[in-house]
């Protein structure tokens, strides 16, 4: 940390104390060249985490979206708000632990999927559907066969 006074480099940490909120810690230091003293303050650096869209516009990652997809998805099913809650904290923790700071949205929509796939079928499908773009018939139905062989093996 350079000296605000001489610019010096090294400097030597007098006293620390965490604020009372527990969000940042408050440090005196002293300069080893001039001996003038300062405060610093250290902070958590919150990078938010971007979403990619298909068309490359990037947003922040909104869990609320996630949530009303999954809703969607599973209306007039019996999956309980709880459990909607559950995988969507899990869906989170995922990404927020493999992806660093952008994120591209079929990564995520396909952990959707794996997690509805495990809910509830009819939920995966419906979900599936939408996030696929299926065009006709055809590619909802190899969706389905694909879901019937691995319920097969």
């Amino acid at each position: 940390m350079k000296c605000p006074s001489c610019q010096y480099n090294e400097t030597k940490v007098v006293d620390s104390r965490l604020n009372s909120d527990g969000t940042s810690i408050r440090r005196r230091r002293e300069c080893l060249k001039c001996e003038k003293r300062f405060t610093t303050y250290e902070y958590v650096e919150h990078v938010p985490l971007m979403v990619v869209k298909r068309d490359g516009r990037r947003q922040p990652f909104d869990r609320e979206k996630i949530i009303a997809g999954i809703v969607k998805a599973c209306e007039k099913r019996p999956v309980s708000i709880d459990k909607i809650e559950r995988i969507t904290a899990e869906i989170e923790r995922i990404v927020q632990k493999k992806y660093d700071r952008e994120v591209e949205a079929k990564d995520i929509g396909e952990i959707i999927m794996e997690k509805l796939a495990m809910l509830d079928e009819v939920a995966y499908v419906r979900f599936a559907s939408v996030y696929r773009q299926f065009r006709d018939v055809n590619q909802f139905m190899s969706e389905l066969k694909l879901m019937l062989d691995k319920e097969k093996k």
